[in-house]
């Protein structure tokens, strides 16, 4: 059975995780763990809770962990237990992989050293704060480090997973059963799409959400040892 752990934490961004949750858990021999430090709801960023299945006591191990994004980032940055956890997991795991901006709290446990990486392209050039190599790409593979990047990519990302560890023709029957035939209404899924006013007015929406993520992160790196 392949055991599959993913992070919980207040303030994630829900499709972050429940994304590629919803096609991991498909795979064959799958089970799914959405593991933080206790069993009461967590609130993500959406304004709803989700209820974790599994403590980090529960879960010492597993073949796949997979960091989602979202607001708390930062937080968990500073969470001691946690980052001991994904630093425990993520040195064993056949597969450390996140989505969005966890690449940056796998960066923060030093699990991104050295390797190619992607993330949310408002938060992109972050990513060499933490010794990753950024790549812009909606899924980026080295060697057994796996990151999508912003949100929807990670369905991407978890299509992409499952082709490699199961085949192609497992993912294509992953993507049918889902109907995963994006055809959007309009056309500004990303920077050079959207145009620079549409870009403008993200940035300042995320400013105002965000507060002081930009310091924390650089906090982070220098209280964690990177830069």
């Amino acid at each position: 059975m392949t055991q599959i752990a993913f992070l919980l934490f207040p303030g994630l961004t829900q499709l972050d995780m429940t994304g590629p949750a919803q096609i991991l858990s498909r795979m064959p021999g799958a089970k799914v763990h959405f593991v933080w430090e206790g069993l009461d709801p967590v609130p993500t960023d959406a304004g709803f809770s989700i209820v974790p299945t599994a403590t980090f006591a529960d879960v010492p191990k597993a073949d796949i962990l997979c960091i989602p994004g979202g607001v708390g980032v930062s937080d968990v940055m500073n969470h001691d237990e946690a980052m001991a956890w994904i630093r425990m997991i993520g040195a064993e795991a056949i597969w450390v992989t996140s989505v969005c901006t966890g690449s940056l709290i796998l960066g923060a446990a030093g699990l991104l050293k050295g390797y190619k990486a992607t993330t949310h392209w408002a938060w992109h050039h972050h990513l060499v704060l933490f010794g990753a190599k950024p790549v812009q790409a909606r899924t980026v593979f080295d060697r057994n480090r796996v990151t999508g990047g912003g949100v929807t990519a990670g369905i991407d990302f978890a299509l992409a997973l499952a082709k490699e560890m199961h085949g192609e023709g497992v993912a294509k029957t992953l993507q049918l059963s889902f109907e995963y035939d994006p055809a959007p209404p309009v056309d500004a899924g990303s920077p050079e799409k959207a145009g620079p006013e549409i870009v403008a007015a993200y940035r300042a929406r995320i400013a105002a959400i965000a507060g002081k993520r930009e310091e924390e992160l650089k906090a982070a790196a220098l209280k964690l040892g990177f830069g």
